[in-house]
C-alpha cells in the first residue's frame, strides 16, 4: 500500500483535483475492489506455488511469453522509478538542493540499505518512511472541502474528453501498477510464507488496498479543494504542489507535511520497484535470488538492483518536467493491464490447486471485471495520449 501511493499516485491524483475538481473520485474507491482482487491472487499464487509471477508465466506459457511480460515489468519499473527519484528531487529542490545532490544522495542510501540488510529490514525501515503518507489525510481534512461541490461533481464523468479519458487512464495506471503484481508474489515468498498465513495475507492486502485509496482519495480532495474555482489547473512542479497545499496549512507546515508524504511514498516505492524488476530477471534465469543472501552471493540480483536505479538517477538529473512525466507513466501501466491481468487470470485459473484455484461464478465475475479494466485502460490511454 504504501509503494502504491507513490509520487505518481500523488502527483497524478493533485493534477486530477487541480483539473476536474471532484470528477474522479468515485473512481479512487471503485478501485478498491479491483485492487484487492488483483493483489489477492498474486497472494494465492505464491503461497501455493511457492514461485514467483514471471517464474509461474515461464513455466506455463514459454520463455517467449515470459520475455514479453518482463519486458513489460521493466518498461513500468523504469518509468516508475523516474518518476519516484523525479518527485524525490523535486522535494530536495523545495529546500534549495540542486537535483543532482538529492538523487545522488537517495541513490546511494538506497543502494546502501539493500546491500546490508535482510528483507525484514528493508521492509520496516521502507514502512517507517512510508508512514508519512498518511499527513495526506490531514491535508484533506484541513482543506475543508465544499460538501455541495463534491455532491454536485462525483457522479459527473465527462468521458468523451480526451484530457478526462488521458487522467482517467492514469489513475487506474497509477493505483494496478504491473511491478506491485510481481513484487508482492515475490516479496512473500522471500519472506518464507506458506499456506499457513493466506488468511493473515488476505487481511493485509484488504487492509493495503483500502489505506491506499484513502490516501490517494485525500489527495485528490485536497488539490480539488485547493484549487476550487480556477479550473483547469495543469501542474508541472513539485513546488508548485507544495506551495498549493501550503495554502492550507500555511507555507511551512504546508511544505514541511508534503515533503514528508510525498518523499515517504517515493523512498518506499524505488525499493520495491528495485526489487520486483531484480526479482523477475532472476526468476526468468532460473537464479531466484534473495535479500538474506550476501551481494557477493548474488551478483546478479544486487547488480540488477543498482543497474535500475542508477539508470533512473541519471535520467533524472538530465530531464526536467515531473508532473507530465509521472502522468506518462501512469498511462503506460494502464496501457499494460490487458497483458498483466490477462497473465494472471490463466495462472490462477490453471496453477492453483483445487481448492484455491479461480472457478465458478466468482471466475466469471473476474474475468469480466479484468476485462472491462483492462479494455478500459487500454482505450483511455490511447485515446487520451492521442487526441488529449
Amino acid at each position: 500500500m504504501l509503494a502504491d501511493t507513490d509520487a505518481g499516485s500523488v502527483l497524478t491524483a493533485a493534477q486530477s483535483g487541480a483539473q476536474w475538481g471532484y470528477r474522479l473520485l468515485l473512481l479512487q474507491f471503485l478501485i478498491i475492489p479491483l485492487l484487492f482482487i488483483v493483489q489477492e491472487l498474486t497472494v494465492r499464487l505464491a503461497l501455493s506455488t511457492g514461485k514467483g509471477y514471471s517464474e509461474l508465466i515461464l513455466q506455463r506459457f514459454g520463455r517467449c511469453w515470459a520475455k514479453l511480460s518482463c519486458v513489460a515489468l521493466v518498461a513500468s519499473c523504469f518509468g516508475a522509478l523516474l518518476t519516484e527519484m523525479s518527485g524525490l528531487a523535486g522535494v530536495g529542490q523545495l529546500y534549495g538542493v540542486p537535483v543532482w545532490q538529492s538523487v545522488a544522495l537517495v541513490a546511494g542510501l538506497i543502494l546502501l540499505m539493500v546491500c546490508s540488510g535482510s528483507y525484514r529490514a528493508v521492509e520496516r525501515v521502507a514502512m517507517l518512511f512510508g508512514v508519512a503518507e498518511l499527513a495526506f489525510l490531514y491535508m484533506a481534512w484541513h482543506a475543508r472541502p465544499d460538501l455541495q461541490h463534491i455532491r454536485q461533481q462525483v457522479l459527473v464523468m465527462p468521458l468523451h474528453d480526451a484530457s478526462y479519458l488521458y487522467l482517467l487512464a492514469a489513475n487506474l495506471g497509477s493505483s494496478v501498477m504491473p511491478w506491485t503484481v510481481f513484487y508482492q508474489q515475490s516479496a512473500l515468498i522471500d519472506k518464507g510464507l506458506d499456506l499457513r498465513d493466506l488468511r493473515a495475507a488476505r487481511l493485509d492486502t484488504m487492509l493495503g488496498a483500502v489505506l491506499c485509496q484513502l490516501v490517494t482519495a485525500a489527495v485528490l480532495i485536497a488539490s480539488a479543494a485547493v484549487f476550487a474555482g480556477h479550473g483547469g489547473v495543469v501542474l508541472d512542479t513539485v513546488p508548485e504542489l507544495a506551495d498549493a497545499f501550503g495554502r492550507v496549512l500555511g507555507p511551512l507546515a504546508g511544505r514541511l507535511l508534503f515533503a514528508l508524504a510525498l518523499s515517504g511514498g517515493a523512498l518506499v516505492a524505488t525499493i520495491v520497484v528495485c526489487l520486483s524488476a531484480a526479482w523477475a530477471l532472476g526468476e526468468m534465469r532460473g537464479t531466484r535470488h534473495s535479500l538474506e543472501q550476501h551481494p557477493l552471493q548474488a551478483p546478479w540480483f544486487y547488480g540488477a538492483f543498482a543497474v535500475l536505479l542508477l539508470a533512473a538517477a541519471l535520467t533524472v538529473v538530465l530531464s526536467h518536467s515531473l508532473v507530465r512525466l509521472s502522468i506518462a507513466t501512469a498511462v503506460l501501466n494502464a496501457v499494460l493491464l490487458p497483458l498483466v491481468l490477462g497473465f494472471l487470470f490463466w495462472l490462477a485459473r490453471s496453477e492453483l490447486p483445487p481448492g484455491l484455484r479461480l472457478q465458478g461464478r466468482y471466475a466469471v465475475a473476474v474475468g469480466i471485471l479484468f476485462l472491462l479494466t483492462g479494455g478500459l485502460g487500454l482505450y483511455a490511454g490511447v485515446t487520451g495520449a492521442l487526441h488529449g
